[in-house]
């Protein structure tokens, strides 16, 4: 096993999707990383994948380092980046502890070293969970709409306009409200996506 002080710090980089970019977190986490003492390793981890399972390629390399003893810190831009199910993190939560790692999320102010910040990373791992359920929900109650109003799930049929019926017009903007993004809304509602920007335009 390496020692101390050729332990690895982690540094965990995740988006959803290859729509998405991970910029923000990059530009923060280097911040943190240029702070740190000479002489630190430290490692990169990046991927587009989906929090909703810790079944991740990159994740799992991550994990097999932690589980050999070769890291002394893991490090994330924000707690979600790992994960978005409340049993994932607890149990990786767990098996950090074990394998003595700590773990340091950026936005979070969360230090898993200390007792309060064990018990703040339970929490905000419940609050990750309960937003990504509120999320699914909101797509589902838009896609119930859309079903209840007798329209095709899936987008329009290319080159024919779908007409935009009231229904419709208050899901896209329910779920607009709700934060959700236009290429969600388009699917959630079964439009295409310039058919959702012509209504928030409106």
């Amino acid at each position: 096993m390496p020692s101390k002080a050729e332990k690895l710090v982690v540094i965990y980089v995740r988006v959803s999707s290859n729509r998405q970019t991970d910029r923000s977190q990059k530009a923060d986490l280097q911040r943190w990383v240029d702070a740190l003492p000479d002489g630190i390793n430290v490692k990169w981890f990046r991927e587009k994948q989906s929090g909703k399972s810790m079944d991740r390629a990159e994740w799992q390399k991550v994990q097999a380092l932690i589980e050999s003893g070769s890291v002394s810190s893991l490090v994330v831009w924000r707690l979600d980046r790992l994960g978005r199910t409340a049993s994932g993190l607890t149990k990786l939560f767990d098996t950090l502890q074990e394998a003595e790692v700590n773990l340091v999320s950026l936005k979070d102010g969360l230090d898993l070293a200390t007792p309060s910040g064990r018990l703040m990373a339970n929490v905000l791992a419940s609050v990750a969970a309960y937003e990504n359920e509120v999320r699914s929900e909101r797509v589902r109650a838009g896609m119930a709409a859309a079903k209840a109003d007798g329209k095709r799930i899936g987008g329009s049929q290319k080159g024919v306009r779908k007409t935009v019926t009231p229904t419709k017009e208050k899901a896209i903007r329910k779920l607009k409200a709700d934060g959700e993004s236009v290429a969600a809304i388009a699917r959630a509602v079964g439009v295409s996506r310039p058919t959702v920007y012509s209504v928030l335009g409106a």
